[in-house]
């Protein structure tokens, strides 16, 4: 795997484990806090991208804006259904397996219809990340004090990884082949994801309020960082396939892991670290592939 695109992956899992922790912390968020923080990113990013539009050569294309809103309602769906599953179950539960069915998922749709060859070493990786994946998230009934909120977490979280995917794949056909220069492709996402949402934001005007006085050191956080992460990873999505970019983003499994140990206090931490190296010999496979 080419060594910038690697660089740029590993840095955005740090990234995204980051942003994670903080939507964790918090509690009956939903579509209103994902409104407040796709609408923070648009507000930040957004004059970079219009002075990008103003000193690029290339002019703008109305495929960006068709490319952008199928992003939007794709990043919408994820950023609720996430946001529903971190209310009904523990992160250990609810990240490893949304972030390991995903790629799952998109090396396999990568390979059969973008006709992509990761090569033998580069699949075997792929393997090992949701091998690993699947052993820090999975485990005894018994080991959650609620089996129904583990059922939910279960749930949500599968759930979340094939939309994932679904968005996984959206942005590498986007970024590569309809050629959305990144930065514009996330912020046309940005306003459009709080466009779509705007209506319940409205709706819940008091709720919205309430999350935004509440947690606005959240909001900000993951507005901040979210799109970091994002941008770093289809700027890698230009330069690699995506069945080699999208298990290796899933370092995060493990940083996720080890925060939801140190820092939320949830339990097995065994498990959540043997799952680890099994995720890490993964991405190094990835690595020389």
């Amino acid at each position: 795997m080419n060594g910038t695109a690697l660089g740029l992956v590993l840095v955005a899992a740090v990234v995204h484990a980051l942003w994670n922790l903080a939507a964790k912390r918090v509690v009956d968020g939903g579509a209103a806090f994902v409104f407040l923080y796709y609408t923070t990113s648009a507000v930040v990013f957004l004059p970079v991208a219009i002075v990008l539009l103003c000193t690029e050569s290339e002019r703008p294309q109305w495929s960006w804006l068709l490319a952008s809103l199928g992003s939007a309602v794709l990043h919408v769906a994820y950023g609720i259904v996430l946001q529903r599953g971190y209310d009904a179950g523990d992160l250990s539960v609810v990240y490893p397996l949304a972030r390991g069915t995903g790629p799952l998922v998109s090396v396999l749709a990568a390979v059969v219809f973008l006709h992509e060859r990761p090569g033998l070493v580069g699949l075997l990786g792929a393997l090992l990340v949701v091998a690993g994946v699947l052993v820090i998230s999975t485990g005894r009934a018994g080991e959650h004090h609620d089996p129904v909120a583990r059922r939910a977490g279960v749930f949500y979280g599968l759930l979340t990884g094939v939309v994932i995917a679904a968005y996984t794949l959206w942005d590498a056909h986007s970024v590569k082949n309809v050629e959305v220069p990144p930065i514009v492709y996330f912020v046309l996402g940005s306003v459009l994801q709080s466009v779509l949402l705007a209506p319940h934001a409205l709706r819940r005007r008091s709720e919205t309020v309430r999350l935004w006085r509440a947690h606005r050191k959240e909001v900000l956080v993951v507005g901040l960082l979210s799109p970091i992460a994002y941008l770093l990873v289809l700027y890698a999505m230009r330069v690699a396939p995506v069945s080699l970019v999208a298990p290796a983003r899933e370092l995060s499994i493990v940083l996720g892991g080890l925060a939801a140990w140190l820092v939320l206090g949830e339990a097995n931490a065994v498990r959540r670290l043997a799952g680890s190296v099994i995720v890490l010999a993964g991405i190094a496979a990835i690595a020389i592939a």
